[in-house]
């Protein structure tokens, strides 16, 4: 996937920057961290967040973008590019029973919480993916479609949705009923149908719902 030269305008062009990361740094910041989740809308699964400060050292030409944006293939081969290269990485997986204990905003936050603080190198300002920024100890800012603006959110997003299809691919060989490798536990029909068929797995998220239909299972 060939990224366009890059130029001060590229998150207008639809290209992440590091625009967001220029303006912390001109403020007297140094290890800016990108943040984000992936998983917040399945039915089954972990959420999983990560954090990544690239660094200076980043090779800025390597085509970082909102990983729903960009193919399965591209993704993966870009995942070990950003843990290699990138300074500091951390990805975090939130349990289905961490989830229901609290609510998923609540766990997602808390996620992104860990993952910043377990970083090897102490981020001292965060950008989060979203309109919530949680509360963390080092200032900065949430930017709602953050994938698409930050280099270093689209990093993280890059890290959490690989490492979380992983997860849900190991899933899907465990309960096959399911079909978690197909969906990754989004409630597409193949998988409402599943839950028709065989109930909840042990990794369902028991206090999400959905609109029922006359046929479907509600959840709770």
């Amino acid at each position: 996937m060939a990224r366009p030269p890059a130029s001060k305008s590229d998150s207008t062009a639809g290209w992440p920057s590091l625009q967001l990361e220029s303006a912390a740094q001109a403020q007297g910041f140094r290890n800016i961290a990108g943040v984000d989740e992936a998983g917040r809308g399945p039915l089954a699964g972990p959420v999983v967040v990560a954090a990544v400060i690239l660094g200076p050292d980043w090779d800025t030409s390597h085509p970082l973008q909102d990983s729903k944006r960009i193919p399965e293939d591209e993704r993966e081969r870009l995942f070990p590019i950003i843990r290699k290269q990138a300074q500091a990485h951390r990805i975090i997986a939130v349990s289905p029973k961490a989830i229901d204990e609290s609510n998923i905003l609540r766990a997602t936050l808390d996620g992104m919480t860990r993952a910043l603080r377990e970083l090897r190198t102490p981020a001292d300002y965060a950008l989060v993916d979203g309109n919530r920024f949680p509360t963390m100890g080092i200032p900065g800012a949430a930017v709602v479609k953050g994938d698409s603006l930050s280099c270093s959110i689209a990093a993280a997003s890059i890290l959490a949705k690989v490492a979380r299809d992983r997860i849900m691919r190991v899933y899907g060989r465990r309960y096959p009923e399911w079909g978690f490798e197909q969906h990754f536990g989004y409630p597409t029909p193949k998988h409402r149908e599943a839950i028709q068929r065989h109930g909840l797995s042990p990794i369902h998220r028991r206090t999400f719902r959905w609109k029922p239909r006359p046929t479907q299972l509600d959840l709770l």
